[in-house]
């Protein structure tokens, strides 16, 4: 029989990654702040609980998925959470995406009390969260992760071990740096492709292929040429991603000057209300520097 499993942020990733759980047969007691996704993973065949302390009590791991790194704090170590409830042997999988120094204390102050940690985070967005697909990144001790690598095949399909607690912490920044890296340069190379009157479209066709090609160009070009905005990734999201790269670079006296310009732009558009939008609308900051919009049968912007 498999483990009680517990699952506390069913936001737009952690839902669909609960939902894989439950589909491989693992017993899942679920919470999160909006009830909504709570009944619906009842409905699915989860057990609801009021609190993360309550899904620890009646867990032996518990899975977090929650946006930054206050948020996993105050669910693992506050009053009525994860920490009170869990018993010692037992195991805490965050997967957020937050800053490893954070993840390090944590999981220090868990030790003292015989619970092990796991930091695990994810890429792919939330196709790769629904099919089942997801990149892993996974830190920590290497047998608790062989312990819980059937829990990890159930949500994704490249889960890589990558050392001590916070390598995976570490990672997802690589990560986040290189993706939003690929989205800038999308958006500034397109206006200048659409400026220049070529249609996205034929743009993307053209070089996809080539050097150019990339998973980041193939997600996020139809997004945007379409107009459709609806967040996989929401941009302020990718803000605290940043932020939490440039903190962690500073500390380890690395310049990032690239991924600073990159933040500024994120700065910009949450200041526009794009905060909620997905990741690929920093596309919309270049066209308008350009006049143009990247979208089939492009326009000059009104």
């Amino acid at each position: 029989m498999k483990r009680m499993l517990g699952f506390v942020g069913l936001g737009i990733m952690g839902k669909p990654m609960a939902k894989n759980l439950l589909k491989a047969g693992f017993p899942l007691v679920v919470s999160s702040r909006s009830q909504g996704p709570v009944e619906e993973l009842t409905r699915a065949g989860a057990s609801p609980a009021f609190s993360p302390r309550e899904v620890a009590e009646r867990s032996s791991i518990v899975l977090t998925m929650l946006p930054d790194s206050a948020d996993v704090q105050e669910v693992i170590l506050e009053k009525s959470g994860v920490m009170e409830g869990i018993k010692p042997g037992g195991v805490i999988i965050d997967m957020s995406s937050i800053n490893p120094n954070v993840t390090k204390r944590i999981a220090s102050q868990l030790d003292q009390r015989g619970i092990d940690m796991l930091d695990a985070p994810v890429s792919g967005g939330e196709t790769g969260a629904i099919q089942g697909t997801l990149s892993i990144m996974v830190g920590g001790k290497r047998k608790i992760f062989h312990d819980c690598l059937e829990i990890f095949q159930a949500m994704g399909k490249n889960i890589v071990y990558l050392g001590n607690i916070g390598a995976g912490g570490y990672a997802k920044l690589v990560n986040q740096l290189i993706v939003a890296l690929n989205i800038a340069a999308i958006g500034e190379a397109f206006t200048l492709g659409v400026k220049a009157g070529l249609e996205p479209g034929a743009i993307h066709q053209a070089i996809r292929n080539g050097l150019a090609g990339s998973a980041v160009l193939d997600a996020k070009m139809p997004m945007i040429s379409t107009r459709n905005f609806k967040p996989g990734f929401k941009i302020r999201l990718h803000l605290k991603d940043l932020t939490n790269a440039l903190t962690t670079a500073q500390a380890l006296g690395i310049p990032l000057p690239l991924s600073s310009l990159i933040q500024q732009i994120l700065v910009s558009l949450i200041a526009e209300g794009r905060g909620e939008d997905d990741h690929s609308a920093m596309a919309t900051f270049f066209e308008r520097l350009g006049g143009v919009e990247i979208k089939n049968e492009s326009n000059p912007l009104r």
